[in-house]
């Protein structure tokens, strides 16, 4: 990693990568050497939640996005809380984002000329600052407090299509406005009693951008803070703070999502205010937006995530059909899935719609190479192999990767009962069903291979007494085994898997599906609520190969033919796990 101002880092001298108009705005400040400083990288970004929820798929992309351009430009990327909200913020969210950024791959430190340096940073370690900055602004009339009411500064700000009315407070006098802000930073008034303003031009309530009407800059809250406790009873707005962190930490390329241009022109005018005021020095920070994930089938308002969890529609933030990290995580999707997920969608500054088929063919392009195979019935028909004696066993295997066979085999067993798949059968089969048909008339019963075992003949099946089979009975050739001499004389077109009814492991297996049936369930104002799909979760008892009794809790594998699971994080134990569907082989998902 080169710091030297005489050889900044340049597009030329780094490798291939995909191309996008950050990437571009990127390299033509490398090229320039416009954050060339001694010490420090040539390009900083940073992920600045706010810890008042779980994150979601749309955190994700802009993670893999802000970390990864800072790691592909051989910079750094800061984690830094926006804590300035107290009544909304937990410990608990801030543990769970440290957490989630931590298992996607990615982390704040970065290697200096005096080591490593760890770059966890929270809006209130500068709330000192802050307040110094604030009380310049109204030393030199760029601020001063409004005493309105809420409803009175609503209605004064005006809306897209009326100018807003200046505050009878606007012009009182600096040294007024300053007495009342340390009053107000003393506890002397309650809650919107009084606000501070930013004001940015005599005419700026007239300004077509809403954000630039005399913005709030500090409010009243008495609120414990999870990390300064009661030290302080004002507490610093978003547009403010957002800026004056970025410029604190050096951040070279403040990314955020499109719903943020109309704030950029704030952003900056702040910045230059306090540069002239010798708070920074030049460049300051520049703020570049790209637009959010818009994700099919899916929603991501904290808020609405928020009463799927206190209403009980989902067991918690982690459900595996949430879209938050710890959902997506229980779920089964790897860190690896993601990454690609957010590298392939791209980075755009126009808002469109991402399909969700896209997110689950990027966790089954990075499972296909690496998840064990294994064999799990999920709608078990008992299948009673007539001729094979009841106390015997015939040993069979088969690769645990068809295309890796370094990682071995798996050992099962073949006995007189076994379990297949219910619509493995069919009393009257349908054209081009090749599976376990019964014997009509003079003509025999369908012959079927048992994968990795022997070619076997249906010769009857046994109902219930309400009409339903609850048995196929067949009959087994002896020189058919697969892998053995002459077995391939058997030509047959069915090939089924099954596990053994004397040693299988039976399991509960959840069969997750998309929350909604809507593609876009909560767009133009819709209840999202009514679009809940009955059917995303079905649980089933299962019987699988008996080596799967000991899969670890986040242990994924192809169960064939069905799709992929994950052994539970949370509810597996051992000897005794819990399997999540993540996702089908294949995509054709239709809404039942």
């Amino acid at each position: 990693m080169s710091n030297d101002k005489k050889n900044p880092a340049s597009a030329a001298a780094l490798p291939a990568l995909p191309s996008n108009f950050l990437r571009a705005i990127i390299e033509n400040d490398l090229a320039a050497g416009t954050h060339t400083r001694d010490g420090m990288p040539n390009v900083i970004t940073r992920f600045p939640p706010e810890p008042n929820g779980y994150l979601h798929v749309g955190h994700a992309k802009s993670i893999c996005l802000n970390f990864g351009l800072a790691r592909d430009y051989n910079g750094r990327c800061h984690l830094r809380f926006d804590d300035t909200n107290p009544e909304k913020e937990e410990q608990e969210y801030v543990d769970t984002i440290i957490d989630s950024v931590k298992w996607l791959g990615f982390d704040w430190n970065w290697q200096g000329p005096n080591g490593n340096e760890v770059h966890l940073h929270h809006a209130s370690d500068y709330f000192d600052q802050l307040y110094t900055m604030a009380e310049y602004l109204i030393n030199e009339g760029y601020a001063y407090v409004d005493s309105q009411s809420a409803e009175e500064m609503a209605a004064n700000r005006g809306n897209f299509n009326t100018p807003g009315v200046n505050s009878p407070f606007r012009n009182r006098p600096r040294e007024e406005s300053l007495q009342m802000f340390r009053d107000m930073k003393a506890g002397k008034y309650k809650d919107g009693e009084h606000i501070l303003r930013a004001k940015i031009s005599e005419d700026a309530m007239s300004s077509p951008n809403m954000n630039m009407r005399d913005p709030a800059i500090y409010r009243i809250r008495h609120e414990h803070h999870v990390r300064t406790g009661d030290d302080w009873c004002i507490y610093p707005m978003y547009d403010y703070t957002h800026p004056i962190s970025d410029a604190l930490e050096n951040i070279t390329h403040s990314i955020c999502t499109l719903e943020f241009q109309d704030h950029r022109p704030f952003y900056d005018w702040l910045l230059e205010t306090l540069s002239k005021g010798g708070f920074f020095t030049l460049p300051v920070p520049k703020q570049y937006e790209f637009s959010r994930l818009n994700l099919t089938y899916v929603i991501t308002s904290k808020r609405k995530l928020r009463q799927l969890v206190e209403d009980g529609v989902v067991t918690g933030w982690d459900d595996p059909r949430m879209p938050t990290i710890v959902g997506l995580r229980r779920r089964g999707y790897t860190p690896e899935s993601i990454q690609l997920f957010a590298e392939r969608i791209g980075v755009t500054k126009s808002d469109g719609w991402i399909d969700m088929s896209t997110l689950e063919g990027c966790v089954r392009e990075d499972l296909d190479p690496k998840a064990p195979r294994a064999t799990a019935v999920l709608r078990p028909l008992k299948l009673i192999v007539e001729n094979f004696p009841a106390d015997a066993s015939e040993p069979c295997s088969c690769p645990v990767h068809p295309h890796h066979p370094e990682m071995g085999v798996r050992n099962f067993t073949f006995t007189r009962e076994l379990w297949i798949e219910a619509d493995d059968f069919m009393e009257t089969p349908t054209k081009g069903y090749f599976r376990y048909t019964p014997p009509v008339g003079d003509q025999p019963g369908s012959r079927v291979r048992l994968r990795h075992g022997f070619v076997t003949e249906c010769t009857g099946y046994d109902k219930d007494d309400n009409g339903n089979v609850i048995a196929v009975r067949v009959k087994y050739f002896e020189d058919s085994k697969s892998g053995t001499p002459g077995s391939d004389n058997y030509k047959v077109k069915g090939n089924i898997h099954w596990v053994s009814a004397a040693d299988c492991l039976e399991a509960e297996v959840r069969l997750y599906d998309r929350l909604f049936t809507d593609p876009q369930p909560d767009a133009g104002g819709k209840d999202f609520m009514a679009a809940l799909n009955p059917n995303a979760l079905e649980t089933v008892t299962a019987y699988l190969e008996p080596g799967m009794k000991d899969a670890a809790g986040d242990q994924r594998f192809q169960f064939e033919r069905h799709g992929y699971f994950v052994a539970d994080r949370v509810d597996s134990q051992p000897g005794k796990p819990v399997f999540n569907r993540i996702v089908t082989l294949k995509d054709s998902w239709t809404a039942k």
